[in-house]
């Protein structure tokens, strides 16, 4: 099954894709809504309309599948870390403490964008895409979604959707030097679409270890940069989420972000390996196009960078404890 969002002139319509058509969810229903019952009910309410007329979907406008209640981003693929900390670094590096763990940050689920739509990114010399596969959770019953062993994890990957994480290297890479981040390199823009697949759809590209392997493709104004296949990951998905719940929670709603994949699945990897700015950065009226197997294409603008009024650097305090009378 395929879940989708979608603007019909001035209607908003929330449903499935059966056969190059939208069609409503029965009884009104929302994204949100079937994410909450779950796979098995989203499987009962796609027979009640299977053979609903619906729209064509070349005549309506796809939106981001999901208005997410979060956003973890991983960073699962060892050869997108040697690459990026190559340009960082000056030299290829991953820390010991990578393969501890499936790290992850949060990010913005107030600018995502949907298929086609253009990103509005912050002053920068360094625009970048990402390549991503994202988790989306849905409900299970009996289960509040907290501190999963992997196999209860499974059961909780309503499907996947593609995912570009636009990134604005420069002040990505002064945000880190801080210890903490990243903040503004990334919270501008993250695309997803152009629907949901579920989880079902994709379960015969399950390698033996249990990790997805379909091929994953990157195109700028349509020049193939990058591909990879999502198995190269350094966890299966179930892991993924597991640990993102583990002394925490996953609710329905939630994306869960791969990470980008390796071999050209974003500029700064390839800047990195070459010692340059080659591939030039993203600039604006670009067009990045990527494409995973059994999904779809998500495309994505870049649009003009957007100004913002000057931040002040730290003031020179005194420090005192006290204050004078």
């Amino acid at each position: 099954m395929k879940i989708a969002r979608w603007i019909d002139g001035a209607d908003l319509g929330e449903g499935f894709v059966i056969d190059g058509r939208v069609v409503s969810f029965p009884d009104g229903l929302r994204v949100s809504q079937v994410l909450a019952q779950g796979l098995t009910a989203a499987q009962r309410l796609h027979s009640r309309v299977a053979d609903a007329p619906g729209t064509p979907v070349a005549h309506v406008r796809l939106l981001a599948p999901l208005e997410p209640a979060s956003i973890r981003d991983f960073v699962a693929f060892e050869e997108h870390v040697e690459g990026v900390s190559a340009g960082v670094e000056g030299k290829s590096h991953v820390a010991p403490e990578w393969y501890q763990a499936p790290t992850f940050y949060f990010a913005n689920p107030h600018t995502v964008l949907g298929p086609g739509e253009a990103v509005a990114p912050p002053v920068t010399e360094r625009l970048d895409f990402e390549l991503e596969l994202a988790v989306i959770i849905g409900g299970v019953d009996g289960s509040d979604g907290r501190t999963l062993d992997p196999a209860s994890a499974e059961r909780h990957i309503f499907g996947y959707t593609i995912m570009n994480d636009w990134s604005a290297r420069d002040l990505q890479a002064r945000e880190m030097q801080v210890r903490l981040g990243p903040a503004k390199g990334k919270d501008f823009g993250t695309s997803l679409g152009p629907w949901i697949v579920t989880a079902d759809e994709l379960e015969s590209f399950h390698d033996e270890d249990g990790f997805l392997e379909i091929r994953a493709e990157v195109y700028l104004n349509d020049v193939l940069i990058g591909h990879d296949l999502v198995s190269n990951a350094g966890w299966p998905f179930a892991e993924f989420v597991a640990y993102a719940s583990r002394n925490s929670r996953v609710v329905p709603g939630d994306v869960l972000g791969s990470g980008t994949v390796g071999n050209g699945g974003c500029l700064g990897e390839l800047w990195g390996r070459n010692g340059s700015l080659t591939p030039r950065p993203l600039a604006t009226g670009d067009v990045v196009r990527m494409t995973v197997e059994g999904i779809g294409e998500l495309v994505g603008v870049v649009g003009p960078m957007v100004d913002a009024p000057p931040v002040h650097p730290a003031r020179s305090r005194s420090r005192r404890r006290t204050r004078e009378l």
